[in-house]
Formats: structure tokens, sequence, C-alpha cells
């Protein structure tokens, strides 16, 4: 009950608010003669005004009475005045509507002053700028506004409803000149109309262009690159019946502009009463529909976007992929094939129109043209999906999920796919495929982290591949994701060396836990926007002589931005710890150090020594250097890489080019994708 009163409050205050400020962007457009002001079909749309503004601040009031009643799950707080009060003064919400009543209030005011006095043009450019201010604060209530209160976050969807007002807020204006009586003075002309119309076509054109432009612009921030959602999520239906709709209402708008309207400029009597019996009807039709499409924006505006939703369960057996499918035999030439037949298609709709086909050629022809290319181009692209296809991790890409991983794998799986993933174990029955290569094959175009835990649920037809879904549990799946993952970018790390390449961003520190000597804690991401941090693996005591010379260098290394964290590769006595804390001013993890060393190991391959045969080696001492962003920019591997960082200034250089860097792209997610 409360969500239906809570979307008619929506509904109701943003629809009077457009048609406020529509009408009077209207007005303004078509006042060139002021004696327009004085006619009935004016005076009567004015006489509405005061009520339209007293919906915005009702619709408002609504608006706070459910959402204080959503917010502390008490019905009995819609009706109370005092728990809308702490919402107000507590919440950024209750901030952002105290500015959204104020305007609101301003724009009755306004209006009730100017009112009562001889109109002029100017005064309907300050009913629509005061009836454009409520509007522009909603924008703050958005999607958009919800995840970057910015600018750049807020404007667009702000465009995008005023535009939507300039075209939607004119419709009821139409209808007032439309179904004015015939016996009324001052009842315009069929061309009086005509003209009326034809000065506001000039601005709407381009404002539904600009709605549309915006609205992609909104979409794309709010899907991201999720676009799968479209067709699987409640936000991707509201938007799919939202541009349905939309649709509709451009084919009405197309015909009222480029066929019914010159009927009243041109042509004898009939043609011109024809002309307005049709307007009436459509364009009646088009404000029906706009409002519906107004009531479906307030719905979507309030549902969980698509890029946050988590899809459970794919309802299609495909999904369309070019990156997985582009480089096949033959998909390439099927594709430009379809989009070459979708263009005749296009052109069709063109010739149709000027030869003057029979609607039942025009629609069948290019439908026909149109199915018949997506049937070309299509299914070339498609590949093979499951429920899980697009179920996104439950358990964070981190050192303790990865280590968990790790084990996991020891134990299940490398008895086939290898100690390292190398996929090197023996089938004998030549029937099964061999192991999957989970090392240095690519699989990320056409394997999703869903599609691999389907896979480690159900198991591979057609191979020694079981599912675990019976003997491991979600999370240790999840887990096992991770490690793989971990394992993909350990190799892809290889390319790492002692030097950054500039601006280049690519890998992600896998994240930790830890507990160090010196009593502090945390997490490696609470170094993120505030300083680089150098990651010591160490063997003690043979990384004795390197702590001497990082503990002379701390300050200087400090002084760059910059924290050690040292990590051992095998536990530590008390004794060892004493000797370590007695010669090294930074922190010695001494809790997490497990989880760490499993994770970064995965890390430590070079181009010179690739490390691909049996378990792996496991060099005494390594150090890698994570930005300020998150990401993983140089490694040095003692054992494999010679002198290295030994010279303290190779190091400290690399620091000071990090420092020079600005973001180049975000901090990376917390989940593998």
């Amino acid at each position: 009950m409360i969500e239906t009163i809570a979307a008619f409050a929506r509904w109701s205050q943003l629809t009077a608010n457009l048609i406020l400020f529509g009408s009077c962007v209207f007005f303004a457009i078509i006042g060139s003669q002021k004696t327009i002001f004085e006619t009935p079909w004016v005076m009567r749309l004015e006489k509405g005004f005061p009520w339209l503004a007293g919906a915005v601040l009702l619709g408002l009031i609504g608006i706070l009475a459910t959402t204080t009643s959503e917010a502390t799950a008490n019905l009995a707080n819609f009706w109370s005045p005092a728990a809308w009060l702490k919402i107000v003064q507590q919440t950024q919400i209750g901030h952002i509507w105290v500015a959204r009543a104020l305007l609101a209030c301003v724009l009755l005011g306004v209006i009730l002053l100017f009112r009562r006095i001889h109109r002029e043009r100017w005064h309907y450019f300050l009913w629509a700028g005061v009836a454009s201010l409520p509007l522009i604060a909603g924008a703050l209530m958005s999607h958009s506004s919800a995840d970057e209160m910015s600018f750049q976050a807020v404007a667009p969807y702000a465009l995008h409803i005023l535009f939507a007002g300039v075209w939607f807020g004119a419709l009821p204006a139409f209808l007032f000149i439309l179904y004015s009586n015939h016996s009324e003075p001052g009842k315009p002309s069929n061309l009086t109309i005509a003209n009326y119309l034809k000065k506001f076509s000039a601005i709407a054109l381009p404002a539904m262009v600009l709605l549309v432009v915006t609205g992609l612009i909104v979409t794309d921030r709010l899907v991201e690159t999720f676009y799968h959602t479209l067709v699987s999520s409640p936000y991707g239906w509201l938007l799919n019946a939202k541009l349905s709709i939309l649709a509709i209402i451009l084919v009405i708008a197309f015909q009222a502009r480029n066929k019914w309207l010159p009927m009243l400029l041109e042509g004898n009597t009939q043609q011109n009463n024809e002309g307005v019996i049709h307007l009436k009807k459509w364009v009646g039709i088009e404000f029906i529909l706009a409002l519906l499409l107004v009531l479906i924006a307030t719905i979507l505006a309030n549902t969980l976007p698509a890029k946050h939703t988590m899809i459970e369960n794919w309802p299609y057996p495909f999904r369309f992929s070019i990156s997985a499918t582009w480089d096949e035999p033959n998909v390439q030439e099927m594709v430009w094939s379809g989009v070459v037949l979708f263009l005749v298609a296009l052109g069709t709709v063109w010739l149709g129109a000027k030869n003057n086909w029979n609607k039942m050629k025009r629609i069948l022809v290019p439908g026909l043209l149109g199915i018949s290319s997506m049937a070309i181009a299509l299914p070339p692209l498609a590949i093979e999906a499951y429920p899980e296809t697009y179920l996104k991790p439950t358990v964070p890409f981190d050192a303790i999920s990865i280590s968990n991983g790790f084990r996991l794998f020891s134990e299940h799986c490398a008895n086939c796919h290898g100690p390292q993933g190398k996929g090197t174990g023996t089938i004998v029955d030549p029937e099964v495929r061999d192991p999957t290569d989970l090392l240095t094959e690519e699989h990320t175009a056409k394997y999703t982290v869903g599609n691999v835990f389907h896979q480690l649920s159900q198991g591979i037809p057609g191979t020694k591949m079981p599912g675990f879904a019976a003997s491991l549990s979600e999370d240790d799946r999840w887990d096992l994701i991770n490690f793989l993952h971990a394992l993909s970018r350990g190799f892809d790390a290889r390319l790492l060396g002692s030097m950054i390449v500039p601006e280049s961003p690519v890998i992600a520190s896998p994240v930790f836990n830890y507990s160090a000597s010196d009593g502090s804690d945390g997490n490696l991401k609470d170094f993120r926007l505030q300083k680089n941090v150098v990651l010591v693996l160490f063997s003690w005591p043979q990384s004795k002589e390197r702590f001497f010379q990082l503990a002379a260098s701390y300050d200087r290394i400090k002084a760059l931005n910059t924290e050690i964290l040292a990590v051992p590769i095998h536990a530590l006595n008390e004794q060892e710890l004493q000797q370590i804390v007695s010669i090294a001013p930074f922190p010695v993890v001494t809790e997490g150090w497990s989880e760490i060393k499993d994770s970064y190991w995965l890390y430590r391959r070079v181009r010179t020594v690739p490390d691909l045969s049996r378990k792996g080696m496991f060099p005494g001492h390594m150090e890698f250097v994570t930005d300020r962003f998150g990401y993983l920019r140089a490694r040095w591997v003692a054992q494999f890489e010679g002198f290295g960082w030994q010279n303290i200034s190779a190091l400290t250089l690399q620091l000071t080019q990090l420092n020079q860097e600005g973001e180049i792209m975000p901090p990376p997610g917390d989940h593998a994708h």
C-alpha cells in the first residue's frame, strides 16, 4: 500500500511540475503577440496553474510521508510530522526535500503574484524558469546522484527531465487549442493553430533529440557494461516498456509534424478539418501515453539500477558476445552482411514514403528485410549460456579467498589440472577431452565467472570434470574461482618488472587484512588514494641484509608517500621476530601473512623465468609496488632478476614516477569478473 501511495505521489508531483514548466515554455515561444494571452483557451489553462503548483507541493508532502514510513519501517510514521522532521533534519534525503519544498513554495508564490496582472511574455519565461528549479532539485534524488553527487553525474539527468518537460508539458496546451469551442470569441483558426504549432515544433524537435541523447547517457551510467540486465531484470523490463511507449509517441509526433500539421497550412477546408480531427485524436493519445510514460519513469527511478542487479537465473540458453565470437570463421562476413541488409531495410522505409506505397507494403517490406538482417547477423554472435552465466561473485576477491581457493584446488583439482593449473594431468581414454590449461589459455571472452561457477557446480560433459555442488559450499566454489582468477592474473604479471610502465595500470593487487608487530592493523585498501605500498615478502635470516638496507632508507621512502609492509613466507618464532623488529622501523606482518604469501606467490613469474613445471619455485625474497589506486605496478624477484632494487635509487625513482601520475583508472572492484 505504501509503495502504491509513494508511486502516486512521485508521479503526480512530477506530472504537475512538467506540465507547468512545458506550458510556460510553450506560451513564451508563441507569445510574440500579446493578444494571445487574453484568449479564452489560454486563460482556461492558466486557471489550472495554481492548482498544478499546489499539486507539486502536495506531492512532495506525500513523498516525505512515504519516505519516512519506509525508512523507519514503521507504517504509523506515515502520519507523524515529528518523524518527518527527524528525516528532514538528520538525512541528506531530508535536506534535498527541504530544498525541493521551498522551491515549490516559491513557484506557487510567483504564479499567484503574477496571475492577476496584465500578462507579458516575460512572465512566462519567469514562470518557466521558476518551474524548472524543483525539477532540477529533484535530479539530486536520482539514481545518477546516488553513486556520485557531482555536476557530471546530475547534469544529464536534470537536462533529461527539462527536455521531457518542454515536450510533455506542452501537450495540454496543444489540446486546449485544438478543443477550443467554435462559438467562443477569439477561437483560433486552423491557420493560427498551425502557426502556433510550427513555432513550437522548431523547438520541440531538437528538444526530443536531446531528450533521447540525455536518456542514453543516463541509461548507460545506470547499466554500465551489464546490458544483459535489460532483458533479465525488473529495471530492464521497465526501461524496455518506457522505450516502447516512447517509440509510439515519436511515430505520432512524426506524423503530426509531417502529415497532419501541413494539412492545416495547405489544401481545402476539408483537408483542414481532417488535419484538426487527426491532431485532436492523436495528440490526445500521445498525452495519455505520455502520462503512462512518466508513471513508468517514476517507478524506474525507484527501482534497483541494472548495474547493481544480481541476475541469479539467466532465462535464455544463449547470450551474444562479439569479443568471444568475432575471430571465429565466417562470423565477420555474416555480421557485416546482416548490417548491410538492415541498412537496405531502412532505405526501403524512405523509398516507401517517397513513392507512396500502400500501408501494408510500407510495413511488410522493411519488416521482412529487418527480420532477415537479424537472422543473418545475430546467430554467429551467440554462444552457450547457463542460468548462472551472469551471476556475480558473493565472495570478495581477496587474499583470504585466494588462499582458501589454493587449498581447495590442491585438494580437488591438481590431480587432473596439475599443481599450477597447466592441464598436465594424464587422460588415458581418447574419447575424453584433456584437462583445460587454466594458467596460460585465455578464457575471459567465452567464460564469465558465472559460467565457471556453473561448470564447477555441475561439471563439464565429455570430460572427467565432476560437479562440486554437493561436496563444496557455494562460498568454497567462489573461493576456487577467485584462486583461478588470481592464477590467470599472476601469469599476466610475468610482464611486470622492476621498472614500471608509465600510466599503464592493469593488474589489481590482491587486497588483504593484516596485523603488524608495531600494533598497526588494517587492509591494503586503507592506503588507497593516500600512499603507495612496497610489499616485501621475505625469508629469515636470508633477507637480513636487505632489511638493513630498507631500514636505512625508510625515511627516504616514506617521504615519497610510500609505506613498507614486510610479510614473512614462513612462520617466525619469537626470537626471529624480535631480531627483525630490532632492525625494521616499518611494520612486520604477524597475522594474515600466510594468506598474503599464498596470494602473491602467484605473481612471482618473470619473462625470463616462466616457472610452469611441477609445483613451481618459491623465491626467498620478492618485493611488489602497489600504487595508491590499488594496482600492482612493479615487482622485483631477487632470485630471478639480480641486483634490481638493491640500488635504493632504482626503487625511489619508480616511486617518484608513480607520485607524478594522476588517477588513470578507478580503483579496482572488490569482486572478480
